[in-house]
């Protein structure tokens, strides 16, 4: 009766079984993977966003495939003055700006992602994704009847791409190379000459280039420089929505960029050459307009949910330098674990002892130490020995959960 598409392993696995025994019990709890804002303790602008959701002009219904031109404006302006990867510095901040008509909105990232892989792919083409990455890709190809592959990202003092590893993985039915700039969970960020190189690879094949850009806001001081302020780090960490030799297609959204996963408004730029991006955004035109899922009170809101961006994103910020230093600080003379460098995000990696699986790691953390934490299998890392932590929990919250996972570690 099925599609097979659909027939993935529906029983929990063991971690998630114990968090279930874990909340019958009634146990305190201390989760270190919480990731929703919304219910993370920050002070958001309540008045300013329920009037942004009034606006008469909700109550009518004017249909617009790409999206409502002032919401698609809403995001060009967001763009404008970042840096993209080919300029210099002299040409940062030189006012440069995104074609709204090359803005297509969805009612979220994953959609799309959707979007770009049914423009792109037949029924069994192939994607490249990084590993280390986030898994919700791997059902969203199910969805779209296309197969991953992964291309390994490499740590050696910071992250960054293997590209023999990367041409390896590519093959005939290969469309596209999937990036996120930063890496969720890792941190890292894509670098210019990383970006270029892969441009090139792409251009040669006649791949596209899919960028996430969703944790593009969060970047981590430069090294010997201050922490980053909000505009500091749109300014100061190149974008992919920009000229490029490759195809590209930019998602990004307000779930992480303006902190509000519950208004449900993310889009897809289209960048490259001139030919390719008009065919593309011709296709991505018809493709939006056969679902038209952003709602019209989310669009109408668009432009003032942007520009109250900066007030969300300085406390994020500030908590998630706060609960740095708290994990550093448990973690300074413990010798079972270490902090990978990152370089952005909500994320923090951890290298851990190899004693099991990182999925029985977390289980055992969460029965003997009431802590909820990732393992790294949950996020495709090449082998044992990683858990992932949020961090932008509740700061006391936080403090406490990184001195029992020392204190835990220090114990195997």
């Amino acid at each position: 009766m099925f599609a097979m598409r659909t027939n993935w392993p529906l029983e929990p696995n063991s971690l998630a079984r114990a968090l279930e025994a874990h909340r019958r019990g009634a146990q305190p709890l201390i989760d270190l993977t919480a990731s929703n804002p919304t219910a993370c303790g920050f002070a958001y602008p309540e008045r300013e966003i329920l009037e942004a959701l009034r606006n008469p002009r909700a109550l009518e219904y004017h249909p617009e495939s790409k999206g409502l031109p002032a919401a698609r404006s809403a995001v060009a302006e967001y763009y404008r003055d970042r840096a993209g990867f080919g300029d210099s510095a002299e040409r940062r901040g030189s006012g440069k700006r995104i074609d709204p008509e090359r803005v297509v909105l969805t009612s979220g990232t994953s959609e799309a992602y959707t979007h770009v892989f049914r423009l792109l792919c037949e029924a069994g083409d192939e994607i490249l994704v990084p590993a280390p990455s986030y898994p919700l890709l791997e059902f969203l190809a199910d969805l779209a009847d296309v197969r991953l592959v992964p291309y390994p990202l490499l740590y050696d003092h910071g992250w960054q791409i293997d590209f023999a590893g990367l041409r390896g993985a590519i093959t005939p039915r290969s469309r596209a190379v999937v990036v996120v700039h930063p890496n969720n969970p890792t941190g890292s960020f894509v670098k210019p000459r990383e970006a270029a190189e892969l441009a090139e690879i792409c251009a040669a094949r006649e791949m596209a280039i899919v960028a996430d850009e969703v944790f593009l806001d969060y970047g981590d001081a430069e090294p010997g420089g201050d922490r980053l302020r909000p505009y500091e780090t749109l300014v100061g960490r190149a974008s992919f929505a920009f000229d490029s030799a490759a195809l590209t297609f930019t998602l990004s959204g307000l779930s992480k960029i303006s902190a509000l996963p519950q208004m449900k408004l993310a889009w897809i730029v289209t960048s490259g050459p001139e030919s390719a991006v008009r065919a593309a955004v011709e296709r991505l035109d018809v493709i939006a307009d056969t679902y038209l899922s952003p709602s019209t009170p989310i669009q109408l809101a668009a432009p003032e949910l942007l520009a109250m961006r900066g007030a969300m994103q300085s406390q994020l910020q500030a908590r998630i330098a706060a609960n740095l230093a708290s994990l550093d600080a448990a973690l300074a003379g413990c010798d079972a674990a270490m902090r990978l460098e990152r370089e952005g995000g909500w994320y923090a990696v951890l290298r851990v002892p190899k004693s099991g699986s990182d999925e029985s790691l977390a289980v055992s953390l969460l029965e003997r130490s009431s802590l909820l934490v990732h393992p790294g299998s949950f996020y495709n890392f090449p082998s044992e020995g990683f858990l992932v932590i949020s961090l932008i929990p509740p700061t006391v919250e936080f403090e406490r959960g990184a001195e029992l996972l020392v204190d835990f570690l220090r114990s195997l």
